[in-house]
């Protein structure tokens, strides 16, 4: 059994869900996976990702379980209630060969929000373990070791180093769910207060560690389509963001629309009321720059507020970023795959996004071509006329 504990899934997926529940309760989205390395059949697997899947299904959260969730200052009781009852069921999850006849595969989440938010995380780490466990049966990990050490040995070792921090968040693509542990236990002993924390809060409860994480992608993207108009729907979720926390996990993403889309709404307002923002796709240190200006345009010290970086990170790339701004402003790190599925063979490029909520379709438009994905081009033209994005990427399809 790959995943064991309902834990073993990222913090932002139980911050997003607790919104769901107070405020979107009603809401219907559907998911789709998309693997974008070429030429990798997983059609093979299905029945085995099927059984993992079922297993998955069969898990309830423990009583010491939600002990834990209950401890953390941002959980209502209420939430952690309705977890004491929760079940993922397989009756929303479709999993079938591509009708492309490639060797891809197709893995559709289709239901009430509240009911499949929990699915992406696990369902990923399952389809990874799965391929990996059968395309490199019994591999020796000494060389992700020796890697590991070599990374644990420039970050704590370099001088001027040493208040750069990472933090783990590599659940989704990790090569193994007893690897993840063994990196994280190993960062963790190796890096002492280098290492923020972890993304997973499985392995936090587990190692002792800070749990990390706000808000992902589709959250804004499901905004689309619960209410407001179009334009608004980016401010509509960082409010509906700050009435459930009231100024606590004040982290913004910023590349929904892309940059420029998000500093237009991203006011004097929201600048002094969250903690920070988070990068995930461009060019990081023009992304950094114009974010520092927008602050200081905004009459806010940018010393006071938090860059987040988490976007294809390895520890010489969070070395340099920590060179450009060091002292400007505050910093955090968080690196995935570079972590947890850098042991030889090479890692998949595998993601689960929200195409559609409410009947209706939603996307993001990121700073980097690769990562927009949406089945409705007309939709993708509509999002740029209304946000004023120029047609600068290509659509990747989700069909």
């Amino acid at each position: 059994m790959i995943v064991s504990s309902l834990l073993d899934t990222d913090l932002y997926k139980f911050s997003m869900m607790q919104v769901v529940l107070h405020q979107y309760p009603a809401a219907q989205v559907e998911y789709r996976f998309k693997c974008r390395n070429p030429g990798v059949d997983l059609v093979p697997y299905i029945d085995e990702i099927q059984a993992e899947l079922k297993a998955l299904c069969s898990l309830r959260f423990t009583e010491p379980e939600l002990d834990h969730l209950r401890s953390w200052r941002f959980i209502k009781s209420d939430f952690v209630d309705f977890l004491a009852l929760f079940q993922l069921n397989t009756k929303y999850v479709e999993i079938f060969p591509s009708p492309l006849g490639n060797g891809e595969i197709e893995i559709r989440i289709i239901g009430p929000w509240l009911h499949t938010i929990l699915f992406e995380v696990p369902l990923l780490a399952i389809v990874n373990e799965v391929y990996f466990r059968n395309s490199c049966p019994d591999y020796d990990l000494t060389e992700g070791r020796r890697r590991l050490q070599e990374k644990i040995a420039l970050l704590s070792s370099t001088p001027g180093y040493q208040e750069c921090r990472i933090a783990d968040y590599g659940t989704r693509r990790r090569f193994s769910r007893q690897w993840h542990r063994e990196v994280v236990a190993t960062l963790h002993e190796g890096l002492g207060m280098q290492l923020a924390g972890t993304s997973n809060v499985w392995l936090a409860r587990e190692l002792g560690l800070r749990p990390l994480g706000t808000l992902a992608h589709e959250y804004l993207q499901a905004h689309q389509a619960l209410g407001p108009r179009l334009r608004d729907s980016q401010v509509a979720a960082l409010e509906a963001w700050a009435k459930e926390y009231r100024g606590d996990l004040g982290i913004a993403l910023s590349d929904v629309y892309g940059l420029t889309a998000f500093l237009r709404d991203f006011d004097m307002y929201f600048c002094k009321l969250f903690d920070g923002t988070r990068h995930d796709s461009g060019d990081p240190f023009a992304w950094g720059e114009r974010v520092l200006a927008h602050y200081q345009a905004n009459r806010v010290d940018p010393r006071s507020k938090i860059l987040v970086f988490s976007d294809s990170l390895d520890i010489p790339k969070v070395m340099r970023l920590f060179k450009h701004f060091h002292g400007r402003c505050q910093l955090a790190f968080g690196v995935g795959t570079n972590l947890t599925n850098d042991v030889g063979p090479a890692p998949l490029n595998i993601v689960i996004k929200m195409v559609r909520c409410n009947g209706q379709p939603v996307a993001k438009l990121s700073d980097s071509p690769g990562k927009n994905m949406c089945d409705d081009e007309a939709y993708i033209a509509y999002l740029r006329q209304v946000f004023d994005i120029p047609v600068i990427t290509e659509v990747e399809s989700a069909a």
